[in-house]
C-alpha cells in the first residue's frame, strides 16, 4: 500500500557514507530517503558540477557523465539495500548485472547549480536463503532537477565476509597466481579519443584497430582515488564500465570518424561473470552489432584476462554534438548478428 509524504527530500546532508560503501565523504552524492510503499522507496542525490572525473570530458555543452549516473544508480542500490531491505552493513557485494538508459540527454545539461535529483527505486525481486533476503533487482528511474533523465536495473547480491573470503581463496587458488605473474600494458591512447581531458583518466592502453574489431587493454590504476575510494581485492565495476565506454568511443572514432566531443554512452547493458585480478592483464574485444545509424551505434564488448572473460557488455553510443549526420566508414567492417 502507497503512502503519502509528509515531507520533501532534502540536499542538506549526505547519508552515512558506509552505507554506499564509500571512504571518502566528498564521494557520497546520496542525500536523504524515504519508503513510500513496501516495496518502493524515493532517494534523493547531489549531483556535482564539478569533478576530477566525472567533469572531465571534451563534450560540448556540458552535461552530467553517464558514469556519474551509474554511480549514483550504485550508490542508491546499496543504500537501499542496507537501510530498507535488511543487508547487514558488514557484508560483501556482489553486483551480477547492470543496465543503463540515459532517457533524455538534455535533462543532464549542467546548470549554475548542483543538480537536484530524485531517484524512485522499485523491487523487482529478491534472493533469500534461510528466510534471510541476500539479493536483490532493483528497478531505478532518476529525474534531474524535475525531468526524467535516465532508468537503471541492477542485480546484487550479498554476504558475509567469511563467505566472501572462501569465494575468493578459492577462485583464486584455481588461476595459480603465486607468486605474482607480473605484466604490462602499452602506452596510453590519447585522452581526446576517448572524450576525456586528464590522462590519468584514460583506461585504454595498447589498442589495435582491425577492418572487423578493435582490441584494447585497460589499464587498472589503483592510484586513481576516482576508482579506488578504499582498497579492494579486485577490479572494481567502475573500472569495468569505464572500460567498456572508452573502448566503445575509441572504435567510434577509429572505425567510422565520429569525434569523441560529441558522443555520449546512451544505453549500456553489462553482466559481470567473473572477479577481475589485479595481477592478470585485462583486454577487451569491441565488435560493431549492427550497420550504424546516422547517429547511433551499438558495440558488443568482451573484457577478459588471459582468455577467460570477466565481463561483456552492450554499450550504445549517441551523437549529440553538431557535427551529428552521416556515417563515415573509415573501414571495412563485417557486423555481428545483434
Amino acid at each position: 500500500m502507497s503512502v503519502i509524504l509528509d515531507r520533501a527530500l532534502t540536499y542538506s546532508n549526505t547519508v552515512p557514507r558506509g552505507t554506499v560503501h564509500r571512504a571518502a565523504i566528498c564521494e557520497v552524492f546520496l542525500t536523504d530517503s524515504a519508503r513510500v510503499s513496501g516495496e518502493e522507496f524515493l532517494v534523493a542525490a547531489q549531483l556535482p558540477r564539478v569533478h576530477s572525473y566525472y567533469s572531465d570530458h571534451v563534450t560540448a555543452p556540458a552535461t552530467y557523465d553517464s558514469m556519474l549516473l551509474i554511480e549514483v544508480f550504485r550508490q542508491a542500490s546499496i543504500y537501499v539495500d542496507h537501510t530498507f531491505l535488511g543487508a547487514p552493513l558488514d557484508n560483501k557485494f556482489v553486483f551480477i548485472s547492470g543496465e543503463l538508459e540515459v532517457a533524455d540527454p538534455a535533462a543532464l545539461v549542467i546548470g549554475a547549480r548542483p543538480g537536484h535529483a530524485e531517484l524512485r527505486v522499485r523491487v523487482a525481486g529478491l534472493k533469500q536463503r534461510g528466510g534471510a533476503v541476500t539479493g536483490s533487482t532493483l528497478d531505478l528511474v532518476m529525474s534531474v532537477d524535475g525531468r526524467e533523465a535516465a532508468t537503471m536495473r541492477t542485480y546484487a547480491q550479498w554476504m558475509p565476509g567469511g563467505a566472501w573470503d572462501r569465494i575468493r581463496r578459492s577462485g583464486r587458488a584455481v588461476l595459480d597466481l603465486t607468486p605474482d605473474r607480473s605484466h604490462r600494458t602499452g602506452r596510453r591512447v590519447a585522452a581526446v579519443t576517448v572524450g576525456r581531458s586528464a590522462a590519468q583518466n584514460v583506461v585504454l592502453a595498447g589498442a589495435e584497430v582491425g577492418d572487423r574489431e578493435v582490441r584494447t587493454q585497460v589499464v587498472v590504476d589503483q592510484d586513481n582515488p576516482a576508482f579506488f575510494d578504499h582498497p579492494l581485492d579486485h577490479i572494481p565495476g567502475a573500472v569495468i564500465f569505464e572500460g567498456f565506454r572508452q573502448s566503445a568511443m575509441y572504435a567510434a572514432h577509429e572505425l567510422f570518424g565520429w569525434s569523441p566531443r560529441g558522443l555520449l554512452l546512451s544505453r549500456v547493458q553489462t553482466e559481470f561473470t567473473r572477479f577481475g585480478e589485479f595481477e592478470l592483464p585485462t583486454d577487451c574485444v569491441v565488435r560493431v552489432v549492427d550497420q550504424p545509424a546516422a547517429d547511433t551505434v551499438a558495440f558488443e564488448i568482451a573484457m577478459a584476462q588471459e582468455d577467460a572473460q570477466i565481463a561483456r557488455a552492450r554499450v550504445h553510443l549517441t551523437r549529440t554534438g553538431q557535427d551529428a549526420g552521416a556515417v563515415q566508414n573509415r573501414f571495412a567492417y563485417d557486423v555481428v548478428g545483434g
